[in-house]
């Protein structure tokens, strides 16, 4: 019996659950390693500089309370839905067209490569404004300068244009782009090697979910950290009229990074973004494919 292939208006739904499942789980993460991220070579006087992943955690914590490690979710939360239905409704979407394109009956390792790597170029347009906001909130140089998303938004525009909300489309293309075509390639190549499992054992199969969905979280990231790192420095440069950027295009501003800061530099923030997008890569893909499970049981109950 094939299974009864469900709408837009189910893979939103389902998406949105997994996402913001997901970002409630591991967002503290984010933070973390976005303040890595941003921070330069040598520290800057009056700013904590951090030695690490636990170096930060414990100072944000001490000298700024626990609640700043969730600073900024309601950007990522607001930008779940569209983000991850996106994610997985351009991915089944690209599949279906690159398989009639190309004449193929059934998904391959280079298709799967392939419809992952244009599936996250579609979503890079969806979540540039969102992670934009998203980077200054968690600034803590810009802490005090924005009381909340709304605010963020009409000073960013008032001080440098609506356009400025996709500073950065570039390099989150590019990012989006490597993240999603290690992330859905190797969910196909993991899954080819594993056992079959039988759909009625659960338990295995939401196993098999996790494992692969955290392999490909983790290859994911290891391909699109430098261009993370290059994306939050550019998104978190005011455009000032008569003035250059330091970080402007993505290509250049690894060049910038390395030059400055060497190469080791591009994977600024590598440990705390692989421990959420490793595990939250599984728990996405295992949150996803049970929700879209219960809508599929729902609408043929329905019938």
């Amino acid at each position: 019996m094939t299974e009864k292939p469900l709408g837009f208006g189910y893979q939103f739904g389902a998406g949105a659950i997994a996402g913001v499942s997901e970002i409630l789980i591991m967002y503290p993460l984010d933070v973390i390693k976005t303040r890595v991220q941003l921070q330069g070579k040598a520290p800057v006087p009056g700013q904590d500089y951090y030695n690490g992943m636990l170096d930060c955690f414990r100072k944000i914590v001490k000298n700024e309370g626990p609640s700043r490690l969730y600073r900024g979710i309601a950007a990522p939360i607001m930008m779940e839905a569209p983000k991850r239905a996106t994610k997985f409704a351009a991915n089944d979407s690209w599949g279906l067209f690159y398989r009639n394109l190309f004449g193929v009956q059934k998904q391959t390792q280079p298709l799967a490569i392939l419809t992952g790597a244009t599936a996250g170029a579609t979503e890079a347009f969806v979540v540039v404004p969102f992670e934009l906001v998203k980077i200054r909130m968690q600034d803590r140089a810009s802490a005090g300068k924005y009381k909340g998303i709304a605010d963020c938004v009409v000073k960013t525009v008032k001080a440098e244009g609506p356009l400025a909300l996709y500073n950065g489309l570039e390099s989150t293309l590019w990012r989006h782009i490597l993240w999603n075509a290690g992330y859905f390639g190797c969910i196909f190549q993991v899954k080819a090697l594993m056992p079959k499992v039988d759909k009625k054992d659960k338990t295995m199969a939401m196993f098999n979910d996790f494992l692969s969905g955290a392999i490909g979280g983790t290859v994911g990231t290891i391909l699109n950290t430098p261009m993370d790192v290059v994306k939050s420095r550019i998104q978190n440069s005011p455009k000032v009229a008569g003035s250059v950027p330091k970080y402007n295009w993505a290509w250049p501003g690894l060049g910038t990074i390395m030059k400055e800061e060497g190469a080791a530099a591009l994977y600024k923030g590598f440990l705390p973004k692989v421990l959420r997008l490793g595990p939250g890569g599984g728990v996405l893909l295992v949150v996803y494919t049970g929700v879209m499970d219960w809508f599929r049981k729902l609408s043929t109950q329905s019938i």
